[in-house]
Order: structure tokens, then sequence, then C-alpha cells
């Protein structure tokens, strides 16, 4: 459990800018080559939680842009109301023992239900707290383990929430403060840890390790330290020197971790004009998705998908809404 824990990182936050702007950014820790590719899922999809005969249904009422985890999940994507899930490593999660006859949801669709349903955080908590579906968990691929993970949301108010699972219950963490999140331990020990940096102050000294609690102290501080700028193209470029900054280099190696994760790739959502970009650690551009530029429509919206490659090696540049193709849905991982 300990090597999980210092293993598999990323790191999530959500900046409030000047005028109103909103954008979060995450990065994507792994070992090994998460499969990612983008996606496009308009309204009005059928959907399955993929947890057996009694999975959870719904129709997805916004459109949203996402990039998936070996495409059979979703990691984070943005929706046509600006409502941004990321799901992040936590080795703690311990979810409810699921017995089949109540709705289930697949881990793998968490996100996603997240997207296709709500329009706001406030939304999205008030229906998760009635708890209307039991998150059903699988083997990681390629692994002999249980996925852990949590969820992250923040709309295009600038509002936020944490999502765990502990000792089978579920914790939502709701704020409009609760910008940050990495990893282990869980986020309640985090704001707890972070409160002792916050007291030494980010000026005077800043962890510098590639552990969840020093990303996030780091995060805290700069996420709050860069300029708010009016200039849109000054604030996305503030967020992404910022994700960077508590990114882990690629194919680092150390003794006591040999398969410690390198950062894959990044994602900056700009949740006020509905821009949602994407840079890899193993190409030279940023290209991004404009969701007005897409067709996201029940009647005429199609699902599409943009290849990015082994490892996320193909390379792009610009706005690649005309680039994406047609395909059928990738299902769920599910029971």
């Amino acid at each position: 459990m300990a090597t999980a824990t210092t293993a598999e990182a990323c790191t999530r936050f959500v900046y409030h800018g000047a005028n109103g702007q909103v954008i979060t950014g995450r990065s994507m820790d792994w070992k090994q080559d998460v499969g990612t590719n983008l996606w496009v899922f308009p309204r009005g999809m059928k959907r399955s939680g993929e947890a057996g005969p009694n999975s959870v249904h719904w129709t997805s009422k916004y459109g949203s842009v996402i990039a998936s985890g070996y495409d059979i999940s979703t990691t984070d994507g943005m929706n046509d109301a600006g409502l941004v899930t990321n799901v992040l490593w936590l080795a703690e999660s311990a979810y409810p023992k699921y017995d089949g006859k109540t709705p289930g949801l697949s881990l793998a669709a968490w996100a996603q239900y997240a997207l296709d349903n709500f329009a706001t955080v406030k939304d999205a908590v008030d229906e998760l707290a009635k708890e209307p579906f039991t998150v059903v968990t699988d083997k990681t691929p390629g692994e002999d383990r249980l996925a852990t993970l949590h969820l992250s949301l923040s709309d295009a108010s600038g509002d936020s929430a944490i999502v765990e699972y502990i000792n089978g219950k579920q914790v939502i963490h709701h704020s409009r403060d609760y910008q940050v999140m990495t990893n282990s331990p869980i986020f309640e020990e985090q704001l707890a840890l972070n409160a002792y940096w916050k007291q030494i102050g980010g000026t005077a000294m800043l962890p510098g390790t590639n552990r969840a609690s020093d990303r996030f102290a780091r995060a805290s501080f700069y996420v709050n330290a860069i300029p708010k700028s009016e200039n849109p193209v000054e604030a996305i470029a503030s967020v992404f020197s910022v994700i960077r900054n508590v990114s882990v280099p690629f194919g680092i190696t150390t003794p006591d971790q040999p398969n410690i994760s390198s950062t894959r790739w990044r994602t900056v959502s700009d949740q006020k004009r509905q821009l949602y970009f994407f840079e890899s650690a193993l190409t030279p551009n940023i290209f991004w998705v404009d969701l007005k530029k897409l067709d996201l429509s029940a009647e005429h919206g199609k699902v599409l998908k943009l290849e990015l490659g082994p490892n996320q090696t193909h390379i792009y540049s610009g706005e690649v809404s005309d680039q994406f193709k047609e395909t059928t849905p990738f299902k769920f991982l599910g029971i």
C-alpha cells in the first residue's frame, strides 16, 4: 500500500482569476502508458453503469469532451455547462460492498456520470449526497489490484468538491476554498498538512519532493500567487506554469521507488470560454478543443474520437475540433 501511495500521482487545482475566470489544471501521472485518447460525447446518449443487472441507467443531459483511460474509463473532462471532473488515485479508498441488489455504477463511469448529469457542483453534490448508486470498482488494467480513486468537481462559478470513499462510506468535501487535490493521505489530512505550510509561507519555503502532500502544498500556494490577469492567454499560461511545477519528470527512477510515476499528460480547462487544453509530455505542442465549435446536440451530435497514439505521441497544434473522427463509443469497464 505504501508503494501504491507514492507511485501513482496526479494533481488538480482550480484557479480563480479576474472577471470571473475559472480554470482547472490537472496532471496525469502514471508509471506506464494510460492509453489516453480524447472523446466527444453529445447530449442524449443512453448510458449504463456497467455494474450488472441492476446498473444505474441515464441519458446524458450535457455534452462533453473527455480524456479516456485505456478507452474504458473517463479520467478527466469538461461538459458544455462548464463542469469539470477529474479522477485521481487514492490508495486509502474503500468502496461499499456491492450485493448487486441496488443500483450500481462502475468506477470507470463515475466522472462521466457527473459530466452527463450536472451543470454545477452544487447540483452534483446534492444528488450524490442521496447516494443514488453504489460505486463498484474492478482491477486496474494490467495489474492485480483494485482501482482506488477519488473524484474532484469544479464548475464555471469556481465552486469545488472532492468526493472520496473512506471505510466504505462516501465523504464529500464541498467548498469554493477546496481548490487543490492530489493523492494520499485522505483530503481531510491533506488540509491539516497544508495548514502547516501556510504558517511558514510559500515565499519563505515550500516542500519540493514528488510526494502528494508536497505537491498539494506547492499547488495551494502557487494557484493563488500567480497574477489574476484579465488577459485570458496570460491566465492560461499561468495555470500551465503551476501544473508543470507540480508535475513529475518523465522517466524518473529512484533506488527505493523503481516504478515511480511520471507525468504523462496535462489538461487545462477554461470553464468560461469552454476551451479544453491538452499537453502530452512527449510532444512539443499544446492543443485545444473549443466546445462551442462542436455539435453536442442530441439531435445531430456524434460520438467523436481524437487518436493520441501510443504514449500520446501524435502531434497536434492549435484548435483541433475538426480533426476528431466519428466512431463507436467505448464501453466502460464493469462487472
